[in-house]
């Protein structure tokens, strides 16, 4: 969470020295949750075990049993659970009706004090009301969200004046592969319908 700080401290001209307590918190070994073991969840836990991490998991539908053991993931039936036990908290779930503010005071009041809540999903699955108040009041340790609602925030909404937040503008697959996959993807799909075939990334599948 002090990595941006970190860049603007190294490259300041006012900088004469570090500081020798600037410290972070290790994810070697702390406890992942990752709510949402979709593909993209799946892949995150992937990564997260390369770092050591005990990695828990809140699901609609509980993966194969060879699933988890691969990544060494366990399986938390109730998100309070997976709340209380992690050190950070992914949010990796479509946006519906049932996760719309699938964080608010309640959930956030669950974590712990030391804990980060990361956001890579849609921004309001979580309750930005709540989550101002959480960081003020230091009821968990930072934020780090990819994404917000409205894209981009009012200039003075509050979440941008708070100093254990960090945000980024929704580019989570911003890169120049991902681009081209995605345009890829599409093509495929549109030369599938105007030749009558399957659709291969069809959303909502007959």
């Amino acid at each position: 969470i002090c990595s941006h700080p970190g860049h603007q401290t190294a490259v300041s001209p006012d900088t004469t020295y570090f500081a020798v307590d600037w410290l972070g918190v290790e994810v070697t070994k702390a406890t992942l949750g990752i709510i949402g073991m979709g593909s993209i969840g799946y892949k995150v836990a992937q990564r997260a075990r390369a770092f050591n991490m005990r990695i828990l998991y809140h699901n609609r539908n509980r993966r194969r049993k060879e699933e988890e053991e691969a990544v060494g993931a366990h399986y938390c039936e109730k998100m309070e659970d997976l709340l209380q036990q992690s050190d950070f908290v992914m949010l990796v779930v479509n946006l519906t009706p049932e996760t719309h503010k699938l964080i608010g005071k309640k959930e956030l009041g669950l974590m712990k004090p030391t804990a980060t809540l990361i956001n890579i999903s849609r921004g309001a699955v979580i309750d930005q009301d709540a989550l101002v108040e959480a960081l003020q009041n230091k009821v968990i340790r930072a934020a780090a969200l990819d994404v917000t609602y409205p894209e981009p925030l009012p200039r003075d909404h509050p979440l941008l004046k708070l100093n254990n937040i960090i945000i980024t503008p929704h580019i989570g697959t911003a890169t120049v592969q991902a681009v081209h996959m995605m345009a890829e993807e599409a093509i495929a799909n549109m030369l599938a319908v105007l030749n009558g075939q399957p659709i291969p990334s069809e959303v909502f599948p007959k």
